[in-house]
């Protein structure tokens, strides 16, 4: 579904990321793990067409996609949901999630699509006329997501979803990731929380210094001894 074939890019005269090459297949969860400065954020942002690569290939179904514009990658099937969970404070809930279904003309389906990402997360239903800066941290992150789907995204990408919340609400917006990809959406997971992003991704790669070092099966990685001295401290 989508290949990086050896991209750098960076900001000013600083360079982030050099000749990184990946990919994604169809209906795969497959996650970027990596400290903390190695270029995870840089990368997503590059694909989604917020910064300008300044070589290599970025392909979506065959198609290059790299001097694009966000919107235009929005409209090809790729949603970034961005780190920090950026929603809009003084709109309601609902009016956040009308706001990720801009790309869709037919009323019928943004109708629909509503009901169906109520059904993922039923407490945003009930505050759906709610302010959404009213909403705790972790119904923040559920509406961000939500309202990623609403576009109908072939491809979903999560810069760090599990920053700043309860375990118990990072285990939540795990599985429904998870159940997000057995619905049929491919997603790509940028995520510190090591164990957990391995734990459900079919494949990883390791970002480290703008330059990816390993790959493999997301829970065999858990057994490679540099993820266990590096990120797991065993």
């Amino acid at each position: 579904m989508l290949e990086v074939e050896k991209v750098s890019a960076g900001y000013g005269m600083v360079q982030v990321l050099w000749d990184v090459s990946f990919r994604i297949d169809e209906k795969e969860i497959v996650s970027i793990i990596g400290p903390n400065g190695a270029g995870k954020t840089t990368l997503v942002k590059t694909i989604a067409g917020l910064i300008q690569a300044r070589n290599g290939a970025i392909r979506f179904r065959g198609e290059n996609i790299e001097k694009l514009p966000p919107y235009e990658i929005v409209k090809k099937g790729i949603t970034l949901i961005p780190e920090g969970r950026e929603i809009f404070p003084r709109l309601t809930v609902e009016e956040n999630l009308l706001l990720g279904a801009y790309t869709i003309n037919d009323k019928n389906a943004v109708k629909e699509n509503k009901e169906k990402v109520y059904q993922i997360f039923p407490v945003l239903k009930k505050k759906e006329k709610a302010l959404a800066q009213t909403l705790s941290g972790g119904e923040q992150q559920m509406l961000v997501i939500c309202r990623s789907l609403m576009s109908n995204p072939d491809l979903l990408i999560l810069d760090e979803p599990s920053l700043g919340l309860a375990p118990i609400i990072v285990e939540k917006v795990l599985d429904t990731l998870e159940m997000i990809n057995e619905d049929g959406v491919t997603i790509l997971l940028v995520e510190q929380n090591i164990r957990d992003s391995l734990n459900i991704a079919h494949r990883a790669y390791v970002l480290e210094e703008g330059t990816i070092i390993i790959e493999g099966k997301g829970r065999e990685l858990l057994s490679n001894d540099h993820i266990k001295e590096v990120y797991l401290g065993i």
